[in-house]
């Protein structure tokens, strides 16, 4: 029925297609925002219907759209469109969405072995082991996408109304998609590999990554792939389940697909995460120097919060004091999730002596009021009772006003932030949506990508905000330059709307899979 039009349906590799996605979803809630005052999804203005997957159709169709199921040749020679309501046509389009982003996927994947993995020059620049842990098990990777996206194609095969697709994925999520799990999980080995490879391989990639098939794109673009894939999946999912009936089969399906994705999404995070902190305390464990107590840093349940320099003011707040340059002295703050350590460090710059600790819940901290430059973003510390036992306080300097922000929320958690979390269910908080994706940089940030929607928990005026991504409830620090705050009232309202329906519908129900 469409092999003709299949084969020249989809020309994006996986990096592109989801730019281009993100990029409209940004577009359209763009277009929702500067709709008429009043004006809402269903509302007749001019004789026709303004809402929001209208606006959805009408940004897809633009010259750097992605493929449209309303616009095969096959569906537009049926008569379907003027049959179908509206929602229905949206709602091909959302599932048709998942099957032409898999077919991109996996045309991604194809380059990563045939290009790269399979190239003799690039193999013999390796060991096998050395290959085995850049690649990881990216072909049973593959299998599993080549598998699932005939399943999927076959499906629209058989009919052009496409019937559902998230039994589809719930059926490979259950039975083949575990093989994200250890890809993801190997990535800490991938980076490291990567990043020692010989000059050999140096020089192969840097070939490789300019060969014209690859379109300008790194060769760690196609690394990290699968698990963008998985997590983009479940998004994916999630907007069919919005779109959904109440009740419907399609709704029951995409809520066990959903349940199925969100296990594996968690599974992939908390492999990476215990991966990463276990290598990141061990470390840092060989970088300390105990004056007197010592403290087991390496335990399965602790894992590091934030770190940095503060300045530690040393003397009375006097006139003269104020004049003299030893007024702060640096130290530096290690802080797990359970344990805070003050530090000094080395002459040598590559130890620290631990001066004080104290458990996390023990921590309290206090704003100053601004008297000054000299007590610009000072903090008071207190150590409920420290290593010796004893109540101490410290009065601490960050280097600006998002760091001593950042530091206070990190310290004392319970602190009340500025506006309301999700789960607060507050009518109307401020949100932001992401234009230019960020990669966090310490552990108290957060990765965010193109398009993601967050609620705005705390902001400081030079330039840094943290938030709680709404569909899955991460939450953490950004640049405020690579979001733009949502204006519109009713737009945040759908927002949350949308995201307290996911939660209700998947977290209400069992898993299925018995996961």
């Amino acid at each position: 029925l469409f092999t003709a039009e299949w084969q020249n349906l989809y020309s994006f590799l996986y990096q592109e297609y989801r730019d281009t996605s993100k990029q409209q979803e940004i577009e359209q809630r763009r277009q929702l925002e500067n709709l008429p005052p009043g004006v809402t999804a269903g509302t007749v203005v001019s004789g026709s219907v303004t809402s929001p997957p209208t606006l959805q159709l009408q940004l897809r169709n633009s010259s750097r759209s992605l493929s449209l199921w309303q616009n095969l040749d096959v569906v537009q020679a049926s008569g379907l469109l003027t049959q179908l309501p509206q929602k229905e046509v949206i709602m091909q389009e959302a599932m048709f969405e998942l099957v032409t982003s898999e077919a991109s996927y996996y045309k991604s994947l194809e380059i990563l072995e045939t290009h790269f993995l399979r190239n003799p020059i690039l193999i013999n620049t390796l060991s096998q082991s050395d290959m085995h842990f850049l690649f990881s098990n990216i072909e049973e990777v593959m299998k599993a996408s080549e598998r699932f996206l005939m399943d999927l194609e076959h499906r629209i095969e058989k009919s052009i109304l496409i019937s559902d697709v998230c039994d589809i994925v719930y059926h490979h999520a259950v039975e083949h998609f575990s093989v994200f799990i250890k890809y993801v999980i190997n990535q800490v080995y991938q980076e490291k590999n990567y990043r020692q490879g010989n000059q050999a391989f140096r020089e192969t990639m840097a070939a490789l990554e300019n060969h014209p098939r690859v379109r300008g794109l790194s060769f760690t673009s196609f690394l990290i792939l699968p698990f963008q894939r998985i997590t983009r999946l479940k998004l994916l999912v999630q907007n069919i389940l919005k779109k959904a009936e109440e009740n419907s089969e399609r709704e029951a399906n995409a809520i066990k697909a959903h349940q199925q994705l969100e296990q594996i999404v968690k599974e992939c995070n908390e492999g990476v995460r215990k991966m990463s902190r276990t290598e990141e305390l061990i470390s840092i464990e060989k970088t300390l120097e105990f004056k007197s107590k010592s403290v087991p840093i390496i335990s399965h349940s602790r894992w590091l919060l934030k770190k940095g320099e503060v300045q530690l003011m040393t003397g009375p707040k006097s006139t003269r004091t104020m004049r003299s340059r030893k007024l702060y002295q640096p130290v530096y703050l290690f802080l797990f999730n359970n344990l805070l350590l003050v530090t000094k460090r080395s002459s040598s710059g590559d130890k620290f002596q631990v001066l004080d600790s104290c458990t996390r819940a023990m921590l309290r901290t206090e704003d100053l009021e601004d008297q000054g430059q000299q007590l610009a973003n000072v903090f008071n510390l207190k150590l409920l009772e420290n290593q010796e036992e004893r109540q101490v306080s410290y009065m601490l300097k960050a280097g600006s006003m998002s760091d001593k922000l950042r530091w206070t929320c990190a310290l004392t958690p319970n602190r009340r932030t500025r506006f309301m979390s999700t789960s607060a269910h507050q009518p109307d908080s401020p949100q932001v949506q992401c234009i230019q994706s960020y990669s966090s940089q310490e552990p108290d940030e957060l990765s965010i990508e193109m398009a993601d929607v967050l609620n705005l928990l705390e902001r400081t005026d030079d330039g840094w905000m943290m938030g709680e991504r709404l569909h899955d409830g991460e939450r953490g620090w950004f640049p405020s330059r690579v979001v733009e705050e949502i204006q519109s009232k009713e737009v945040r309202a759908q927002n949350l709307r949308e995201a307290l329906r996911i939660q209700q519908k998947v977290f209400s129900r069992p898993t299925q899979c018995g996961v």
